[in-house]
């Protein structure tokens, strides 16, 4: 349940975000290839969660697959995650007045991978995650060796064949940065959803 509503969420949000983006933008805001290579990365960090830790308050009855209960979660977290997306399009459009497409893919594809690997140690638990839940040593050592490959991938040979380009530093605060607001907002999110719906994951 934990890889299906974190995949189905953050997948929804990025289609919101890609649609409104391709919409607003004079470009494509990431290639087909970049978007695959992306979620492969963001994929292999899944792949972990079947080690993970779960809560003792989650195995205290059994849990049945509820599409209702999937459907709520994807339509609350998706577009929150996508919020955050057109925050970063908005601020490297208005305030670096970036207009070079190759370093604006190449900005939010690692933001994107960051950011969702940040975000699943959010969406793991319903508690505080890195305090009153943690995961498994194997589900943090993937996010934050994948999360620096995201950051790598753009100096190297793979990143020049998939049409990155080396990140500036200043750019560098999108991509840290953002990330940690969305996990402070989506923690205030999260309190909300489970006062609506009695659960979270």
């Amino acid at each position: 349940m934990k890889y299906i509503k974190m995949a189905t969420s953050f997948n929804f949000g990025e289609v919101m975000s890609v649609i409104i983006a391709s919409v607003l933008l004079p470009f494509l805001p990431e290639t087909p290839i970049q978007l695959l290579v992306e979620g492969l990365l963001y994929d292999f960090g899944q792949l972990t969660l079947p080690f993970d830790n779960v809560d003792k308050e989650y195995l205290q009855k059994p849990r049945q697959f509820n599409l209702k209960s999937l459907k709520n979660f994807m339509l609350f977290m998706g577009p929150l995650s996508s919020i955050f997306d057109l925050i970063v399009f908005a601020s490297l459009w208005f305030v670096f007045h970036l207009r070079e497409v190759a370093l604006f893919q190449t900005v939010w594809f690692t933001y994107s991978i960051v950011s969702n690997l940040l975000g699943m140690h959010i969406i793991r638990t319903q508690k505080i995650p890195f305090i009153q839940s943690n995961a498994n040593k194997m589900v943090y050592f993937s996010s934050i060796l994948l999360a620096v490959i995201g950051i790598i991938v753009p100096f190297t040979w793979l990143g020049k064949v998939i049409g990155l380009v080396p990140i500036p530093l200043p750019y560098m605060t999108i991509i840290i940065l953002v990330p940690i607001l969305y996990c402070f907002v989506a923690m205030f999110a999260k309190k909300i959803y489970i006062k609506k719906h009695g659960e979270w994951i």
